[in-house]
């Protein structure tokens, strides 16, 4: 393990680099907050502000949130960036990148710019009886091959297809052309450059955000035909897409309510938060496999620029059977003005650092989340005790909703250190059994987010896996990725090539058992996987 500072290339981070006023400006509108990061061109942080967005909660499974307050914190975080900015000199930035939550889906009034509903944000489950029917009818997996995603409650389509459902007047207003949906992106974007007031409004997103709605044909790059049909949704309703990397438009200032400093730069960087997070991180080639561990966790390996599709989890026959990434999303990873598509394939996972939490607030075993390492490094293993996490069900690559959390191994040796080493490796074998579905080698895995910094999972992760793990020393690794992809879109760097001397490495951590050792822990989690699903 080493924690010595360089880039991809193996070249060290010179202080001082690419010193200058110049900067790019990061929205990151993510699932609980919003914030703007301005970043020079180095890479590195130079202003900051965050605001949290309220988590509206009207019913079991429905998550809401107000897209006007959102809107609302993303003007205020970019006034008070401007002037820290303003008061360390730094003349007018380059360009903005925008990154975003993907899935959560809005609908709005363009003559006014109010929504006529709250958000759905992508955790909500409410869709999931339009699904169960739909599925039924088509098959789970009817979209998988042009969508690379199957039926699914997580997606943009079942949320526009209830909001025009079950907002009066909505249907026949997105028919007759009145409406306008889209992903907080696009949301933003039309606000940044005008909104109802702008004279050049764009209503627009990019291919990553688009290829999670369920409604895009990720192999033409279009608004697919049969999905509209299925869903319900006319194509009218939805933003033109265009590539990661592109001239949106620019910010409005005056309509907009920013400063004066803000009017004219162009938007140029547009992107998925996952596939940021992956630009930022320098997981762009092919082969190359990132995770960001947060409350849950999300895996993307690049497979380049053909779409690997999966099967379905449950092994339908069908035009995916046979194929790698049983279980997994196939996903567009980057796409840059004038140059084919990137792809991926993706595994989500509800559960990683919650699990933690449930240790911490469930189970009183810590007091804080930092303190289950020092707990689990107590003991030398889990003395047979696993942990399945499914307390949302199993996500990639089982997809099954009726799971349920189950421990088992249990006996009267059993510490309390025991059951925190157990939960770190639960969280590192539910990313093991999404590299493995993949089908894929991959060379490292290199490594975000929270539970990152915990050095024994870390090592625990590159045990199972067998294969290193990279540790990112960048900091917020998402909202770099849409510096990068702004500054490609400024004609700072000319290709993601170019932006991964920007990213810093950190610790690396080697395997460190044997094939026989790393066999027997994947077969004990194996074992126990099936217990979460009734089935043993």
């Amino acid at each position: 393990m080493s924690a010595a500072r360089t880039r991809p290339d193996g070249t060290a981070t010179p202080a001082g680099e690419w010193h200058g006023g110049e900067c790019l400006i990061a929205v990151d509108q993510g699932t609980t907050s919003t914030r703007a990061i301005a970043h020079d061109l180095a890479g590195r942080q130079i202003a900051v502000a965050q605001l949290e967005h309220d988590q509206i909660l009207p019913r079991p499974g429905w998550v809401q949130q107000s897209a006007a307050q959102i809107w609302g914190n993303t003007r205020a975080v970019l006034i008070t960036v401007m002037e820290r900015l303003a008061e360390r000199g730094r003349p007018r930035p380059l360009a903005v990148g925008i990154t975003d939550q993907r899935e959560t889906t809005v609908l709005w009034d363009p003559t006014t710019g109010v929504p006529v509903h709250d958000a759905i944000v992508w955790q909500d489950t409410r869709t999931q009886p339009f699904v169960d029917a739909l599925a039924d009818r088509v098959g789970v997996d009817a979209l998988r091959r042009t969508t690379g995603l199957p039926l699914h409650p997580y997606f943009s389509a079942t949320k526009i297809a209830w909001l025009l459902e079950h907002v009066d007047g909505a249907a026949d207003a997105a028919r007759a052309g009145r409406l306008l949906a889209g992903t907080m992106d696009t949301w933003v974007l039309w606000n940044l450059t005008g909104g109802a007031r702008g004279r050049r409004t764009v209503h627009a997103t990019d291919v990553t955000n688009a290829s999670r709605t369920l409604l895009f044909d990720i192999t033409r790059l279009d608004w697919d035909d049969r999905a509209l049909d299925l869903f319900g949704v006319p194509r009218a309703l939805l933003p033109a897409v265009h590539p990661s990397v592109h001239a949106y438009g620019r910010v409005d200032a005056r309509a907009a309510g920013l400063p004066g400093v803000l009017d004219g730069v162009p938007v140029t960087g547009v992107i998925g938060d996952q596939q940021s997070a992956a630009l930022g991180q320098g997981a762009t080639r092919p082969g190359d496999a990132k995770n960001t561990y947060g409350t849950g966790s999300f895996l993307l390996v690049n497979t380049g620029d053909r779409p690997v599709f999966g099967r379905s989890a449950a092994g339908d026959d069908g035009p995916d059977a046979g194929a790698p990434a049983g279980g997994l999303l196939t996903t567009i990873a980057f796409r840059q003005e004038g140059s084919p598509a990137a792809y991926a394939l993706e595994g989500s996972i509800p559960v990683t650092g919650s699990l933690v939490q449930w240790l911490r607030d469930g189970l009183g075993l810590i007091d804080h989340a930092a303190d289950v390492e020092a707990l689990a490094r107590t003991v030398p293993d889990a003395a047979g005790v696993t942990i399945v996490p499914a307390f949302s069900g199993l996500y990639a690559p089982w997809w099954r909703p009726d799971a349920r959390g189950v421990i088992t191994g249990l006996t009267r040796y059993v510490t309390r250190g025991h059951l925190a080493r157990a939960a770190l490796e639960a969280i590192a074998h539910q990313c093991a059994d999404v590299i493995e579905a993949s089908g894929l080698e991959i060379a490292e895995l290199r490594v975000d987010g929270g539970a990152s910094r915990n050095d024994l999972l870390m090592q625990i992760q590159a045990d199972l896996l067998g294969v290193p793990v990279q540790r990112l020393d960048t900091a917020e690794t998402t909202a770099l990725g849409a510096a990068c992809a702004a500054g490609i879109g400024a004609g700072v760097w000319r290709d993601v090539d170019e932006t991964r001397r920007l990213t810093v490495l950190g610790d690396r951590f080697e395997p460190a058992i044997d094939d026989v050792a790393r066999r027997a822990a994947r077969d004990r989690w194996r074992d126990a996987v099936p217990r979460s699903l009734g089935l043993a």
